[in-house]
């Protein structure tokens, strides 16, 4: 069962706690360094003749604020704070693991470099842009409406990217590319286009910095499997969390803004959530979930062998006769094998129908995989 720790506290200290390489997947949301106060208000409306909104068929409104949700927003060193956290990031993640950076344009080239000297440059596999349209404009410069997620795979030879989990988009020009195209989509690219929570939406926790779940579920899918162990060491709204436990992982959570936790609370209700308060709990939560994910893996296997033991004995069986070494004798031999399936083309051509048309149809139609995505990009 997917499960989720929440830890109240500062996260150094708690990364300092865990043991190496117990993590599967790292994505983390920290402070921008905007230089301000990051905060945002949860307003409510009730009916009331005098109030001061219009809403549906002309329904008067009054506003009704509630809590306020923020933090401070500024540092003075903030490489210096960052680097001792991405070093425990890269000891904590497993050999196959992913490490995912989410910033924006006032830190992230400086951010890239402190990376690169601890992960390597050779394990920086994507930047991705995160692309929304929503907010004030400028009238002085190009309107900021993007995000960067930097992506590292400790083992660049060897990390976890499910291409069939990824979710198709829907084609510009669908009658360009054929129906069956049309209908699959095709996949994304390093430009992620997904707007931000709404402030009106089902998703708004009311946090400032929150994140949407499209954009993490892609991460999330991709990137893990089911039974995997996620961690976010600047949780913030918990966006992670939530992800997590509907996707089959259990996720690690960290933040020392109580606010936060406050908010995290209120969205996990009715989940399976442990909460603690300081880094002395950490390896203990880790280690249960360590437990959890064996337990859950030999689960899945055990599941698989009675699996495939259940299809070996559903086989038909066929019988083969094989000629022995002793004139006109014959040992009989009966194997349980898969039957063969005819194909379309083959019965077609059987059946009189012209041998190179059919045996052109099944050279394109055979293969339903679809093709690396550097070809999709490319076409």
């Amino acid at each position: 069962m997917p499960r989720i720790a929440v830890c109240h506290a500062d996260n150094l200290a708690v990364l300092r706690g865990l043991p190496d390489e117990c993590v599967d997947l790292i994505y983390i949301d920290p402070p921008f360094n905007t230089g301000r106060v990051q905060q945002r208000t949860r307003l409510s409306t009730v009916r009331d003749d005098d109030g001061d909104r219009v809403g549906f068929k002309g329904q008067v409104y009054r506003t009704v604020k509630g809590e306020t949700f923020g933090y401070d927003d500024r540092f003075d060193d903030f490489l210096g704070f960052l680097q001792p956290r991405m070093e425990e990031a890269y000891r904590i993640l497993k050999p196959h693991g992913s490490f995912f950076f989410h910033l924006d344009y006032r830190e992230i080239h400086y951010c890239k470099v402190m990376l690169d000297g601890i992960f390597g440059r050779d394990s920086f596999i994507n930047e991705i842009i995160w692309a929304y349209d929503y907010g004030a404009r400028s009238r002085c410069r190009w309107s900021a409406k993007h995000d960067n997620i930097l992506w590292y795979a400790k083992d660049p030879q060897n990390y976890t990217f499910n291409f069939d989990e990824m979710d198709r988009i829907p084609y510009m020009a669908p009658g360009l590319v054929g129906a069956d195209k049309a209908a699959l989509g095709k996949t994304p690219t390093d430009v992620w286009w997904h707007t931000i929570v709404s402030p009106n939406g089902r998703e708004r926790t009311g946090y400032a910095t929150q994140k949407p779940r499209g954009v993490i579920d892609r991460i999330v899918k991709v990137h893990s499997r089911p039974g995997d162990v996620l961690c976010d060491f600047f949780a913030g709204s918990g966006t992670l969390g939530e992800s997590a436990f509907e996707l089959g992982r259990s996720a690690f959570l960290v933040d020392q803004n109580i606010e936060a936790i406050h908010v995290m609370k209120e969205r996990f209700s009715g989940k399976d959530a442990l909460w603690f308060r300081g880094a002395v709990h950490a390896a203990e939560a880790m280690q249960a979930f360590q437990e959890a994910a064996r337990a859950e893996g030999e689960r899945a296997a055990s599941s698989a062998r009675q699996t495939k033991e259940q299809g070996s004995t559903d086989r038909p069986q066929v019988v083969v006769r094989r000629r022995s070494a002793v004139k006109n004798e014959e040992a009989v031999q009966v194997v349980s094998v898969p039957a063969k399936k005819k194909s379309a083309s083959r019965t077609k051509a059987a059946k009189g129908g012209n041998p190179a048309r059919g045996k052109a149809r099944t050279g394109r139609r055979a293969v339903r995989r679809m093709p690396p995505l550097e070809e999709l990009d490319k076409s």
